[in-house]
């Protein structure tokens, strides 16, 4: 598992494709996301309070992922003409979550590891709905822009 983690780190597609067509990761991809959200939460807490920086980023990191992989899903099938099922995307996504490990580290690890993770996703994106980089991106950023306005809402109420 360590090594699939590290070549998701290294942006390799081959890894994606790998994930995409195996059912067997979605543990190893929930997994992934149940560890970066519990390291962004110690993040959050240490340069917060425990409500506000460990509770919402945990929840919002789990949420994230099932709210991204679906309106990805969506937007790839149905607007990009993409191919994929929940299931590739969970996995594909799950995997992509891994630079946010670096959330531990208040601020700077939460921006770089966001952006990281999201270029990362760009690349499980056009690896799991079989398309091309212009239309991963295009994904991306409708996904990004759904799961930020989640995670406010639920930072909101915490």
């Amino acid at each position: 598992m360590l090594n699939r983690v590290f070549r998701a780190l290294k942006l390799d597609a081959d890894l994606y494709e790998e994930v995409e067509h195996d059912s067997q990761y979605l543990p190893e991809a929930a997994l992934i996301v149940v560890a970066t959200s519990l390291l962004a939460g110690f993040g959050g807490w240490i340069s917060g309070s425990f409500v506000a920086g460990f509770i919402s980023l945990v929840l919002t990191g789990l949420l994230g992922w099932f709210v991204w992989s679906g309106v990805t899903l969506i937007v790839g099938t149905r607007i990009f003409g993409g191919t994929a099922n929940y299931g590739e995307m969970l996995r594909v996504l799950g995997y992509a979550n891994a630079p946010l490990a670096l959330a531990i580290v208040p601020w700077v690890g939460l921006l770089v590891g966001s952006l990281w993770a999201l270029v990362a996703s760009i690349v499980a994106l056009r690896q799991g709905l079989d398309f091309t980089l212009g239309k991963a991106i295009g994904t991306a950023i409708v996904g990004w822009i759904v799961l930020f306005i989640v995670r406010a809402v639920v930072i909101s109420i915490f």
